[in-house]
């Protein structure tokens, strides 16, 4: 098995929109170990494309995610297109292991919406 998956079904996909900051963000929290349960290899999408606002109170539950993803082998990608999440993800130092992916589908082909920087490998 190359970087992705075989076939899309593979992946875990959640979304997320509206606000996520300190009120919303232990219910983000809850949504990605719920997505997180069993056990193998583990694709995960956040798909943050209809989040109006993020502060910095989501990176710690994404970070447990991503390391939980590449302990079993796989991946975690991050889907959005406002640049105050980018900005959140920057001020974080966690840009380049959050790069930006235009879509679902991008995320699970390794497509980033940024072509000129190649993806962080773990």
């Amino acid at each position: 098995m190359g970087p992705h998956p075989d076939l899309f079904d593979e992946c875990r996909v959640i979304r997320s929109g509206g606000e996520l900051d300190l009120t919303t963000a232990p219910a983000f929290a809850r949504g990605l170990e719920d997505v997180r349960h069993g056990t193998g290899r583990l694709f995960l999408i956040v798909d943050l494309r209809d989040v109006t606002f993020m502060d910095g109170s989501v990176l710690a539950p994404l970070c447990a995610a991503w390391d939980e993803c590449l302990e079993r082998q796989g991946w975690l990608r991050v889907v959005y297109t406002r640049s105050g999440i980018r900005l959140v993800f920057r001020a974080g130092s966690l840009d380049e292991r959050f790069p930006r992916y235009a879509s679902a589908r991008d995320a699970w082909q390794g497509v980033l919406a940024d072509r000129g920087r190649p993806p962080r490998q773990p």
